[in-house]
C-alpha cells in the first residue's frame, strides 16, 4: 500500500449526507476522474463508498468512517464498529483519529489501537493527527504512517494552518520521525502539494480543492462579488 502511493497524489473523494454530491455512485465516478488525472490513491468515507470506488478503479484506498458520537468529539473511525465496517470494505489502509481526545465510552487511543491489533493484526493503520506532539505519540504507538489531517480542526490545534511559515510544523515532524508521513489538511494548490513532496513527505492527500465543487465555486463567487462596480 505505502509503496504504491509513494511520492504521489492521493485524492480524497468524500461527500457527507448534507452535501450535494453525496452518493456512492458519484464518489465512484470521482475516483475514476482522479485516476485519469494521475492520482495514485483514493481516500474515501464509508463502507458503501469504498466498495463502489474499488469496483471503478484499481487504486489503493485509504478508508475512514465518519460518525458522530454524543460522548466524544472523535468522529473519524472512532470505535470498533467502524473498524469492522472498513475491514469488510476491503480498503487497503484504515485512517483513524489519533488525537489525544478520548474515544466514545472513554476509551484511550492506546486502548483502541491494542483492540484493533488484537482483532485485525494485519490491518494497515494511518494516524490522523492535529498537533506535532500527537504525531510523535502515534509513531510511538506503532502506526504504519502518520498524517496531519486534523491540524487546525481540534481545540488543541485551533489556529494552526499546515502551510504556515513554509510548512514549519510539517518540517519539524519530518526531522523527528522515521515512520512515513502523509501531508493532508488545507492543501489547496498544486504549488503546495509540490512543496510537501519536496520537503520529503511520503505522499500528499488533497480533498476539498479537488472534489468539493460547492467549496471551489464559493471561492470564485466570493471573488467576483468582492469587485466594487
Amino acid at each position: 500500500m505505502l509503496n504504491k502511493i509513494k511520492n504521489g497524489l492521493v485524492v480524497s473523494c468524500q461527500a457527507l449526507p448534507d452535501e450535494p454530491l453525496h452518493s456512492s455512485f458519484i464518489m465512484g465516478r470521482m475516483a475514476v476522474a482522479a485516476k485519469q488525472a494521475g492520482a495514485v490513491g483514493i481516500r474515501a468515507n464509508s463502507k458503501e463508498d469504498i466498495i463502489e470506488i474499488k469496483k471503478q478503479v484499481d487504486l489503493p484506498v485509504i478508508g475512514i468512517v465518519k460518525r458522530d458520537y454524543e460522548d466524544s468529539d472523535v468522529f473519524i473511525t472512532a470505535t470498533m464498529k467502524e473498524i469492522h465496517e472498513l475491514h469488510a470494505s476491503g480498503c487497503d489502509m484504515v485512517a483513524l483519529d489519533a488525537t489525544n481526545r478520548l474515544r466514545p465510552n472513554g476509551q484511550t487511543l492506546n486502548e483502541f489501537i491494542n483492540e484493533i491489533r488484537s482483532t485485525y493484526p494485519d490491518m494497515v493503520l494511518m494516524a490522523d493527527c492535529a498537533t506535532v506532539e500527537e504525531v510523535f505519540e502515534a509513531e510511538r504507538l506503532g502506526f504504519d504512517c502518520l498524517s496531519t489531517t486534523l491540524m487546525g480542526y481540534t481545540a488543541e490545534s485551533q489556529g494552526m494552518v499546515l502551510h504556515a511559515n513554509d510548512f514549519e510544523k510539517l518540517r519539524t515532524i519530518l526531522n523527528r520521525v522515521s515512520t512515513p508521513v502523509i501531508a493532508e489538511g488545507n492543501i489547496k494548490t498544486p504549488v503546495q502539494a509540490k512543496r510537501v513532496i519536496e520537503l520529503g513527505v511520503h505522499a500528499v492527500v488533497v480533498g476539498s480543492a479537488i472534489t468539493r465543487p460547492q467549496l471551489i465555486a464559493k471561492d470564485f463567487a466570493q471573488a467576483v462579488e468582492s469587485v466594487d462596480n
